[in-house]
């Protein structure tokens, strides 16, 4: 026995990790320094699955003998390919197929400079016509942790799916995390009102952005310690400052980072968020498992796209 993020007891491997959210196409394009405005800028283009929910399941199902499934919605034009790269990870994915929306589309630009920052356009698409009635309660079914990307909160269907889905996980005693996912969305809904809509969450994700944004607070380690006492385990990641662990109004713990050559800071906190769930899915302690999660997030900001290296 070990304790999981709410200090309670949970049996070691025990049942799987269900992930509801995005499945994207990812056209990556890698360019240094800034775009010439009005004129060509040369970059290195490429085209890869992506998705925060989806890049979750990857990095979750990397731990050996951790069971991820996936619920998402994609388009006609890309669903094959999607459930074909997933179930390569080791995801097993159930796609609902839009036959009107096409599979949501971001352009991440990736600055080839030492920070190897990045800004997406995104085309949802399919993604967010994820809905209620995509919902099954038996998608629970043998499931211990249930995580909610935070994109499902930027569309009034996958807002919809989100209580209903809160609401089953509570009745059955599955555990569920979330992502924030954007600072960007988060700015345009309000704090209030996505603080009102995660209720019943037992682990929140954000980024250091996210978690400011959310508290009104310029400090990460003060916003994470507000959050906490919102939510019972506040899991605030740093990037190259690791993550704060913060619960009941107070960080506890402060997993350092590990050292890493960002090509692709794309999907890094997938990684992060991926990992720490399958450790936590494992049995490990909540600073066991951001552990992992800064290993794994190391290992993704070394890479272009946002999916672990194959497996073998």
């Amino acid at each position: 026995m070990t304790t999981d993020g709410l200090g309670t007891a949970a049996a070691v491997g025990g049942g799987a990790l269900l992930v509801v959210g995005d499945v994207i196409t990812d056209v990556v394009a890698r360019h240094r320094g800034p775009l010439a405005a009005g004129t060509d800028t040369a970059a290195a283009i490429r085209t890869v699955p992506g998705g925060a929910g989806a890049n979750v399941a990857c990095w979750a199902a990397r731990r050996a003998g951790t069971e991820v499934r996936l619920l998402g919605r994609v388009g006609v034009d890309a669903a094959a390919w999607h459930e074909r790269e997933l179930a390569a990870c080791g995801v097993r994915p159930r796609l609902v197929v839009d036959a009107e929306a096409p599979t949501g589309t971001v352009i991440c630009l990736v600055d080839t400079g030492e920070a190897a920052e990045r800004t997406f356009l995104t085309d949802s698409g399919a993604a967010l016509r994820l809905g209620p009635d995509d919902w099954s309660d038996a998608l629970l079914d043998g499931v211990t942790y249930l995580h909610l990307s935070g994109y499902l909160l930027f569309s009034e269907p996958s807002r919809r799916l989100v209580a209903v889905a809160l609401e089953s996980a509570r009745a059955r005693g599955v555990r569920v995390s979330l992502d924030p996912a954007s600072a960007g969305f988060l700015r345009e809904m309000g704090p209030d009102r996505f603080l009102s809509l995660i209720e019943g969450v037992d682990v929140l994700l954000p980024s250091r952005d996210e978690a400011c944004l959310l508290t009104g607070l310029p400090d990460v380690a003060d916003a994470a310690a507000k959050l906490s006492r919102h939510v019972p385990l506040v899991v605030a990641k740093q990037g190259a400052d690791g993550a704060l662990m913060a619960r009941s109004g107070t960080v506890y713990a402060h997993v350092p980072a590990v050292a890493a050559t960002p090509r692709d800071t794309t999907g890094a906190g997938d990684a992060f968020t991926g990992a720490f769930l399958a450790a936590l899915l494992a049995g490990a302690a909540p600073e066991y498992a951001a552990a992992e999660g800064c290993r794994a997030g190391a290992l993704a900001v070394e890479r272009v796209g946002g999916r672990p290296p194959a497996s073998g």
